[in-house]
């Protein structure tokens, strides 16, 4: 956690700061309240430690200031002895806690405890409430996981069973197969289920931004690291660390990782402090592990201790069952949206679904039918209200002539153009790392320029 010690003798700001950071946090002193408001102003702490007599300014009144800069931070209040009265007034007005001084070690750290538990329960509503809106937007047949077809069914059960151990996961799969919502359903039906569920996405940052997204750092570990900065891994303590494209990970962090999961230990960046972490560790790539092991991208002992139970998504084009009950349940959901009564689909918009192999899974199934919801004139979603390549039987995935058709000075817009050459390049490159370097752009922009386009 950060902290800012708002107090105006120096004997109480050093003390607090010395034990703040002997328990494992960071704290900043202020002397008075401009200053700690210019600090709020400027950065995001979790709790501010405040003085209710800052010399002549009173506690009392900068405590609305602190809550109207920082508002859901908790305020502890320093008072000395005598004016707990005080304390109680500041209490009434926000405070969540208060210390007399002189204050003890043992007293110190039971705040810190209290402020610790109302951080976790702060992030376990900032969960559900992230739940919430993602079922929204899914409208729930991913969610739901009532599926159709028989493979689907077997990896379910191989899930409810995977959930209720502590064992890594490994997820496999075609891009936009659900992998990161089966991943969220493995933590739900786990007893971690009330702890956080913590997501990292492997080719979204650099190497260097990666590794302390993952871990954290110290202040001073490098070029911008004004402040500490606890990563991920704490983040999730308790609960489950969900690796998203678990194969992009540079070879330079797989060590680290490994040992996270086999001691449970790791440091973050710029400090030599060997600390402890209690995480469950789940991991999806659409990647071939095992290629990458023998190319040596990807670390053999890593892949095993990751690999201790796998999942295998299979493709929606393996599974017509699910593809029809999600399409209607797409078309429901945006119909009810916009307003409009779904009545079902033709049987030539029926003919063209079942004939389209859905190279983009889930994900372009959805925003197929989202479009076709749009652009329907009626309550029945026809083939016209489909997108070209699915009414045409063009599957528009690499290699085929629909793609290879767009060329340079063709009829297209810019988008059109840009996404063919990006499926083109990498599908000839071995990875993404040099599909990215072909492009003469970083892997993050290649890999949010996928996503955008339901490629990922």
């Amino acid at each position: 956690m950060d902290f800012l010690v708002i107090d105006d003798e120096k004997s109480v700001r050093d003390a607090a700061t010395t034990l703040i950071e002997y328990e494992g946090h960071y704290a900043e002193p202020a002397t008075d309240g401009p200053g700690a408001l210019s600090r709020l102003k400027e950065e995001k702490f979790d709790a501010v430690l405040l003085d209710l007599n800052l010399g002549p300014q009173s506690g009392l009144d900068l405590l609305p200031e602190i809550s109207k800069q920082a508002p859901g931070v908790p305020v502890v209040i320093f008072t000395a002895q005598g004016s707990v009265a005080n304390a109680v007034e500041a209490m009434r007005r926000g405070a969540v806690d208060f210390l007399e001084k002189p204050f003890t070690r043992d007293q110190f750290r039971t705040v810190l405890a209290r402020l610790m538990r109302f951080r976790q329960m702060g992030q376990r509503i900032e969960s559900l409430e992230t739940e919430v809106k993602e079922i929204r937007i899914q409208s729930g047949p991913e969610a739901r996981f009532d599926f159709e077809s028989p493979v689907m069914k077997e990896v379910m059960e191989v899930l409810i069973k995977a959930a209720k151990s502590p064992a890594s996961i490994l997820i496999l799969g075609e891009s936009g197969t659900g992998k990161s919502v089966i991943a969220r359903a493995v933590h739900e039906a786990s007893h971690l289920k009330d702890k956080p569920f913590v997501t990292v996405s492997c080719p979204s940052l650099s190497k260097e931004l990666l590794q302390s997204e993952l871990f954290g750092h110290v202040k001073g570990a490098f070029t911008g690291a004004i402040k500490d900065h606890w990563g991920r891994v704490k983040q999730a303590e308790g609960g489950t660390l969900f690796l998203d494209e678990i194969g992009e990970l540079p070879l330079e962090i797989q060590p680290k990782l490994l040992r996270l999961l086999q001691e449970k230990e790791y440091e973050r960046l710029g400090e030599t402090t060997v600390r402890q972490s209690n995480v469950r560790v789940i991991a999806a790539t659409n990647r071939d592990l095992k290629k990458c092991v023998a190319e040596g991208t990807f670390r053999e002992d890593l892949y095993f201790r990751l690999n201790v139970i796998s999942l295998e998504m299979p493709p929606l084009r393996s599974r017509p069952e699910d593809l029809t009950r999600f399409a209607e349940s797409y078309a429901a959901h945006f119909s009810s949206q916009l307003g409009r009564k779904f009545g079902g689909f033709s049987d030539a918009a029926k003919r063209c679904l079942s004939a389209h192999p859905w190279p983009g899974n889930l994900r372009e199934l959805r925003n197929t039918i989202e479009r076709a919801a749009i652009l329907c004139s009626s309550s029945r979603i026809d083939a016209a209200d489909l997108p070209p390549d699915i009414r045409e039987g063009t599957s528009g995935t690499p290699g085929t002539a629909s793609d290879e058709a767009i060329t340079a000075g063709a009829g297209v817009s810019l988008e059109q153009l840009e996404e063919a050459h990006i499926r083109r390049i990498v599908s000839r490159s071995a990875s993404l790392a040099e599909a990215a370097q072909t492009l003469g752009i970083d892997q993050a922009t290649l890999y949010r320029k996928r996503k955008k386009m339901g490629l990922e």
